[in-house]
């Protein structure tokens, strides 16, 4: 059977973003403040949830990137932590753009960017999941076939 590559867990985009939104969530939620774009139009349980689900994000992501134990539980907390991220990071853009318009295309671009690196990474950790299923489904009807 043919080596499976799995693609590298440590990359220094994703862990940047990752620290930064649990810094950011957790200033926001110390802080008690907000971006008015979110303020204007999410309800305050929303809001909360926003920001609670920023610190989880970051702190879910690094632990999934830094997870000791199988790959796959490390790359499905990964996985996880980006679907909730891109989310994330879609809500404030929509907002951005709602509120500030034109005004806002910076801004909104670069977190509409964090939101679709988010995606895509989600979409390389899914198909290195397929891949790890599928070689240990081999391995497993190997076995079995050499047991008969």
């Amino acid at each position: 059977m043919s080596p499976i590559h799995i693609r590298p867990r440590r990359q220094p985009f994703e862990i940047a973003i990752l620290v930064a939104a649990a810094i950011c969530g957790l200033l926001l939620i110390l802080l008690d403040v907000g971006p008015p774009s979110v303020e204007l139009t999410m309800p305050a349980p929303v809001q909360a949830g926003w920001r609670v689900g920023l610190v989880l994000v970051g702190i879910g992501g690094l632990l999934g990137i830094l997870w000791p134990g199988r790959v796959a539980t490390g790359l499905g907390i990964e996985l996880a932590a980006l679907l909730m991220l891109g989310t994330s990071a879609a809500m404030y853009a929509l907002t951005l753009t709602v509120i500030s318009g034109r005004h806002s295309i910076a801004a909104t671009s670069f977190v509409t960017a964090v939101a679709t690196g988010s995606f895509w990474r989600a979409a390389q950790i899914v198909f290195d999941l397929r891949r790890l299923a599928k070689a240990s489904y081999l391995e497993s009807s190997e076995l079995i076939g050499d047991v008969k």
